[in-house]
């Protein structure tokens, strides 16, 4: 079955807010697929980022996806006004509701694509009632909360682990990775399965936004070519 193709994520976290609209344009002109926006509330991870708000500005501001990563407590209470400020696709953590389901249900409802995230601690068993209703999973390769941080090599694991039942069972998600993603590791992950990859510090932290975008595609492309 053909999965979804190689997607370079760039996480405006790690942005230039002061220039965002110009931190945008030049990841676009890098050939970004989706811009992937972190909610934080404080609660659920120990950092507090952005709102409905600035969601509903970026919606404006650029034609990608909005890729919107709730970690935020009772994520269903929100999912809608997110879904309406633009969001295209709306990730929410397993760890952060007893109504999992629920919301996934709400976000497809609503007209989104909708995912599930899991934290390094949480094993991707806990998944397997609601693989055949998501259209995104997200491995964090971090503890959430802040950028910069190191990739935990365990993830690729889980990352393999998905891939193998994606296979299995001929499913169609994408897997998406988030942490400590950088031209040097992209490979590895691309080959283990992943679609989707978000990068922050390792795209915008850099003298050359455009030109990572760029790197990180192409370190991807050339592992999945050599794969045997």
């Amino acid at each position: 079955m053909a999965y979804a193709r190689i997607e370079i994520a760039p996480s405006i976290l790690a942005s230039d807010f002061s220039r965002l609209a110009d931190e945008i344009r030049k990841v676009t002109e890098g050939g970004a697929d989706v811009l992937h926006v972190d909610v934080m509330d404080g609660h659920f991870v120990p950092n507090i980022s952005i709102g409905i708000p600035v969601v509903a500005s970026l919606r404006k501001a650029t034609r990608l996806p909005l890729d919107v990563h709730l970690m935020i407590e009772r994520p269903e209470e929100y999912i809608e006004e997110f879904v309406q400020a633009g969001a295209n696709r709306v990730l929410v953590h397993q760890e952060a509701t007893v109504h999992l389901d629920r919301a996934l249900a709400m976000i497809r409802e609503l007209g989104a694509e909708a995912g599930v995230v899991i934290n390094p601690a949480t094993p991707v068993a806990m998944l397997g009632e609601i693989l055949d209703r998501v259209d995104t999973v997200l491995v964090m390769s971090v503890n959430p909360g802040f950028g910069g941080q190191k990739f935990i090599s365990g993830s690729i694991e889980k990352i393999r682990q998905l891939n193998q039942w994606r296979a299995r069972y001929n499913a169609s998600y994408r897997i998406q990775v988030d942490g400590g993603v950088e031209r040097h590791n992209t490979g590895e992950l691309a080959q283990a399965g992943v679609n989707t990859f978000v990068a922050g510090t390792s795209v915008f932290h850099t003298p050359d936004p455009a030109a990572a975008v760029r790197d990180l595609r192409k370190a991807a492309m050339e592992a999945l070519s050599q794969k045997v």
